[in-house]
C-alpha cells in the first residue's frame, strides 16, 4: 500500500473549528484511503492571508520554509509514493509541497486548484504567483467546480487536469418520509454572512412569496448577518422557523430526511455541499441555476430556478416535491466514486 503525504493548507483537517474546507480536506483523506492508499497528515501548517497584507505573507513564507526543511529532512528516510495536498489558491498557497516534492523526487497532486486572474496585481499577487507556481508544479490537477477548470484550461493545464466532482460520505439509507399532509415542508441550511449569503436569503423571501401552497420554512444557521435575514421574512409570521446553528450534523440530517424540499438559491456558490447533503438524506433540492448548482443537481434530484426570479424559485419547489435524489448521489457524488477517480491517477 502506497503511502501518501497529505496537506491542506488553508486549514488541517483535524483543526477544532468546523468548515466546509475542513470537511472536504477530512473526506478527502478517507477517500485516498479508499482508493487504497495509506495517507498521513503530513503538515498542519496554516497558510493563509485573508486581508492581502504583505508582512503576514513574509512571515507565512518564512514558517514554510522551515517547514519544507523540516519535512524533507523527517520524510527522506522513509519517502512517501507522493504528496497530496488539497486545496491551493491565492489566499492559501501551497509553499510547501511542491518543494518537498522536488527534494524528495516524489510526484505532486493537487485537489480544487484555483487560478484567479484577477490577484495577478495587487496586495495578493505574490501569493496568487506561488499558487500558480504550485499548480504548474503538479503532475494531475483534480479540478471540482466549472469556474476552476475554466481558468485552469486557459492557463494551458488542460492535459494534466482530471475531473473529481463534489463527493460526500452519503450516510446510510435515510428514513421514509413520512406523509406529513398538505403542508409543504421546506428547508434551508446555510450561514448568515453579509454578501452573497444575506442575497441567497433575499431571493429565498422573495421566492416563497410567489408560493401558493400551504408550507412551512425551517432555516438552520447563524450569523453576523442574523436580524437582516429575520427581517426578510417577518412578513411570514409562524410559517418561518428560525432553528439557529446546530452543530449536531446527526440532527441536521434528520432535518433533512425529514422535509419535503431543501431550498437554497446559492448566490455565486463555490461548491455546494449543503445540496448534495440533502439529497444524500434523499431530499430534493432546488437553486438557481449556476456553475456549482447545475454540476450537482440532476433533473431527477432537483430543479434549477432562473437566478433572480421569484416566480421561477416557487414554480421549481413545487415541481421537485416527490423526487428521489439519493441514486444520483451515490452514482456520482458519493465518497466511493472519488475513490474510483483518486485511484486511477495516483501511484
Amino acid at each position: 500500500m502506497s503511502r501518501i503525504a497529505f496537506y491542506a493548507p488553508m486549514k488541517p483537517p483535524d483543526h477544532p473549528t468546523p468548515s466546509g474546507d475542513r470537511e472536504i480536506a477530512r473526506l478527502t483523506l478517507r477517500a485516498l484511503e479508499q482508493a487504497g492508499r495509506e495517507p498521513f497528515l503530513a503538515s498542519r501548517l496554516r497558510v493563509i492571508d485573508t486581508r492581502g497584507d504583505a508582512e503576514v505573507q513574509a512571515v507565512l513564507r518564512e514558517a514554510a520554509a522551515q517547514e519544507v526543511a523540516r519535512l524533507s529532512e523527517d520524510l527522506a528516510v522513509d519517502p512517501p509514493s507522493a504528496w497530496f495536498t488539497y486545496h491551493c489558491h491565492y489566499k492559501a498557497p501551497d509553499l510547501v509541497g511542491p518543494a518537498v516534492a522536488v527534494r524528495l523526487g516524489i510526484p505532486y497532486f493537487l485537489s480544487e486548484p484555483s487560478i484567479s486572474t484577477k490577484r495577478r496585481e495587487g496586495p495578493w499577487a505574490a501569493f496568487a504567483a506561488a499558487a500558480e507556481n504550485a499548480i504548474a508544479a503538479a503532475e494531475r490537477l483534480f479540478w471540482t467546480t466549472e469556474r476552476d477548470r475554466t481558468a485552469l484550461e486557459a492557463a494551458g493545464h488542460g492535459a494534466r487536469m482530471v475531473h473529481l466532482p463534489a463527493f460526500l460520505d452519503p450516510g446510510p439509507e435515510p428514513a421514509q418520509k413520512s406523509n406529513g399532509g398538505s403542508r409543504l415542508r421546506l428547508l434551508t441550511v446555510a450561514m448568515m454572512r453579509p454578501g452573497d449569503k444575506v442575497e441567497s436569503y433575499r431571493r429565498l423571501a422573495a421566492g416563497l412569496a410567489c408560493l401558493d401552497d400551504d408550507w412551512r420554512l425551517t432555516i438552520v444557521g447563524d450569523g453576523a448577518a442574523r436580524r437582516e435575514v429575520e427581517s426578510m421574512f417577518d412578513g411570514f409570521g409562524e410559517r418561518v422557523d428560525f432553528a439557529g446553528a446546530i452543530d449536531d450534523r446527526g440532527h441536521v440530517r434528520q432535518l433533512m430526511e425529514a422535509a419535503d424540499v431543501l431550498v437554497w438559491p446559492g448566490v455565486n456558490e463555490g461548491v455546494g455541499m449543503v445540496w448534495l447533503e440533502a439529497m444524500a438524506a434523499g431530499t430534493p433540492v432546488v437553486a438557481e441555476d449556476g456553475p456549482a448548482a447545475r454540476s450537482l443537481i440532476a433533473a431527477d434530484a432537483g430543479r434549477l430556478a432562473e437566478p433572480g426570479a421569484p416566480g421561477a424559485l416557487a414554480k421549481a419547489i413545487g415541481e421537485a416535491v416527490g423526487l428521489n435524489p439519493r441514486p444520483h448521489v451515490l452514482a456520482r457524488h458519493g465518497i466511493g466514486a472519488a475513490a474510483r477517480v483518486l485511484s486511477e491517477h495516483l501511484p
